[in-house]
């Protein structure tokens, strides 16, 4: 009887007895609180940000004019008079210049627009390595949370096991019980120990991709929390395929980052037809009384003669590089209309699969397995019987977690491939 009390002891745990061990986390983090940390903390996206503010200090140093030029000569040594830098009329000579480069045919305005061109394109880029890590942040979150659920149903099933072994032992030694029991009992638990052990390391790996993403300290013990409006609120028909086409063709960071493209080499063709139109310099010259006549102030005006060099070369490369980038853009159309066809797909499947379960699965199975205990305390079933019921809840249990995981992840696959945060 002692041993019958035992194992429904142990079936009570196996649903989830407070007794059972639980993990011994530190910090507790939800989406959000990630999300928070991720936008403030992430080296990547910080990087990227200095590189986008790079970026517009170009425009700053495209709206600046040429400096203006200033020359003095001065005589260094007078042999008549033996005296060194001689300014005077009757002993000395010098001459000063100022001259101002004026550049033509709009130049200054072109590199202003380019330069504004490539600051956009920075932009997009912070925008699209935003939305590739955040994509990587959310994935990774739902895969880490379900597996620590994952990990207490082990926890919970390791404990028991472990307290129905240490009575089977002790019952064996009065004969109550078959040794053929004992090691059935043991390589159950080996088993769930050493699945146990596989499933922690693969989420410790996923803990420390997260903890990367957040900057979050490599010591911190997390503990993930999940609101259930997340699982809940996750309506997919609520949005049809060509309205999350619309929304990629629009918000996809990607897609803008190619069109802005074109814009750069636009612009370039431009700044490059006008490099080949020369530029004007003027001066203003006076000399002491080197030239004719003495006290000379000269006006003088500098064009190169567009005779050989027009820019042909960089003028080819603009132009080349415009077909370049509606290729490219083509390309990303293409692979944005795959993504969002290929993801929409795999959501709707799993979200087939998911409403194929019943949604009282999980309460319909724990009181299926009183029922089981009863039978099992009346020996109505064996021990192999009544084991194999054991495993088949951890089975069940642990497939629900993935395909929970999975709904999400495709949700999250949606929000990525749209550029957009269409499911929150």
């Amino acid at each position: 009887m002692k041993l019958k009390h035992l194992i429904l002891s142990l079936a009570l745990l196996c649903v989830g007895s407070a007794a059972s061990a639980q993990l011994v986390d530190s910090l507790k983090l939800s989406l959000p609180d990630a999300e928070v940390r991720f936008v403030k903390n992430n080296y990547q996206l910080i990087a990227q940000k200095y590189q986008t503010d790079q970026a517009k200090a170009d425009i700053i140093t495209a709206r600046l004019f040429d400096n203006p030029e200033i020359s003095y000569e001065n005589l260094l040594y007078n042999k008549d008079t033996k005296k060194f830098f001689g300014t005077s009329m009757a002993t000395g000579e010098y001459n000063a210049s100022i001259s101002q480069l004026i550049r033509l045919a709009g130049k200054r305005n072109k590199n202003i627009q380019l330069a504004g061109t490539g600051a956009k394109m920075a932009e997009y880029q912070y925008f699209d390595l935003l939305r590739t890590l955040r994509y990587t942040l959310r994935s990774t979150f739902y895969k880490a949370y379900y597996a620590q659920q994952s990990a207490k149903v082990y926890q919970q099933q390791i404990t028991s096991l472990q307290t129905l072994l240490s009575a089977s032992e002790q019952q064996l030694k009065l004969g109550n019980v078959a040794m053929k029991d004992i090691i059935r009992i043991k390589s159950l638990l080996y088993n769930l120990q050493g699945e146990q052990s596989s499933l922690l390391n693969d989420l410790e790996d996923t803990q420390t991709q997260l903890k990367l993403l957040t900057n979050i300290p490599a010591a911190a013990k997390l503990s993930l929390v999940m609101d259930p409006s997340e699982d809940t609120g996750y309506q997919l028909n609520n949005k049809p395929y060509t309205s999350l086409l619309d929304s990629a063709r629009t918000n996809r960071a990607d897609l803008q980052l190619a069109r802005t493209g074109i814009t750069y080499a636009e612009n370039n063709l431009k700044l490059q037809k006008a490099n080949a139109v020369p530029d004007v310099e003027l001066s203003l010259t006076y000399d002491l009384k080197g030239s004719y006549p003495d006290h000379y102030t000269g006006l003088g005006i500098k064009l190169p003669i567009p005779l050989f060099n027009r820019n042909q070369g960089e003028i080819k490369k603009a132009k080349i590089a415009i077909d370049a980038g509606s290729s490219a853009l083509q390309q990303q159309e293409a692979i944005m209309e795959n993504d969002v066809y290929n993801s929409y797909t795999s959501a709707q499947r799993t979200e087939t699969l998911y409403n194929g379960f019943d949604k009282n699965f999980n309460s319909d199975f724990d009181k299926l397995i009183n029922e089981v205990i009863k039978n099992f305390k009346n020996r109505n079933i064996s021990l192999i019987e009544f084991l194999d019921f054991y495993d088949s809840y951890k089975a069940s249990t642990l497939q629900m977690n993935n395909l929970k995981y999975e709904r999400m992840n495709a949700k999250e696959e949606i929000n990525y491939v749209t550029g957009s945060n269409i499911f929150k």
